[in-house]
């Protein structure tokens, strides 16, 4: 194991770069993915809560076209987002 780390290490003195910038472009892309995901996810949760303020605003005549009593929309209207 120490050959191949000193191998690694004296063919990355050579070339003039060190192993640290691969080992951050590897963290970097990690992070931006897990940055992605959860605007993904917040992006979603968001758009739950505007659907559902929708729901509030509606008439009963447009909620008995979609099969929803008024009832039901203002129990699914006043629900936080993240539920």
């Amino acid at each position: 194991m120490n050959t191949i780390a000193t191998i690694r290490h004296s063919s990355a003195k050579l070339s003039g770069q060190s192993a640290r910038p691969s080992d951050r472009s590897g963290f970097v892309s990690r992070l931006v993915r897990v940055l992605r995901s959860l605007a993904k996810w917040i992006d979603h949760l968001l758009e739950r809560r505007r659907s559902r303020l929708v729901l509030l605003e509606m008439t009963d005549d447009q909620l008995k076209d979609i099969g929803v009593s008024r009832c039901d929309a203002h129990r699914e209207g006043i629900r936080p987002f993240w539920d």
